[in-house]
């Protein structure tokens, strides 16, 4: 190989690795969300895409580690709501429209409450943390979460972007 080539080919090499390092945040099992004062949070999750995943949710679970949730991805934009049977730990839920724009937080769900809660029209993903997380990360209407499932041509925040 010439040094020409070898260079080009190292050139590559480094560019490749630029490009996954710059897209960390957008790996299937982890959200982040970037919140209006700039500040970032990332989570290890679980990912609800189908309509049996949806509906276990996380029901049943004593714990969840302070990193971890659950995002429930939905096939298209629509009215989201949840109740908290058989849940046994407190949740915030994140909701967000088709571009990762967060548009309603619900705080501390209590567990085993049977009363709705409503997201709001056009919701395609919802990110359950544990109960108090999101006001005390600052995570709130405006905020923006970063995932694969969140159409890179229309997200708020995409996959690489800064």
């Amino acid at each position: 190989m010439g040094c020409g080539r070898k260079a080009l080919t190292i050139a590559v090499a480094w560019l490749m690795l630029a490009a996954a390092v710059r897209a960390e945040g957008c790996r299937p099992d982890q959200v982040e969300i970037r919140t209006s004062s700039g500040g970032i949070a990332r989570f290890s999750i679980e990912v609800a895409a189908t309509g049996a995943e949806r509906e276990k949710g996380l029901m049943f679970r004593e714990s969840m580690a302070t990193a971890a949730g659950m995002l429930f991805v939905y096939d298209h934009p629509q009215r989201a709501r949840f109740w908290m049977k058989n849940t046994l730990i407190p949740l915030d839920m994140v909701f967000a429209d088709p571009a990762g724009l967060v548009t309603v937080v619900h705080s501390n769900a209590v567990p085993g409450d049977l009363t709705g809660i409503d997201g709001g029209p056009g919701v395609r993903f919802v990110l359950e943390i544990n109960g108090g997380l999101a006001a005390r990360m600052g995570i709130g209407a405006g905020s923006v979460l970063r995932h694969p499932a969140v159409a890179q041509a229309d997200a708020a925040w995409a996959c690489g972007a800064e």
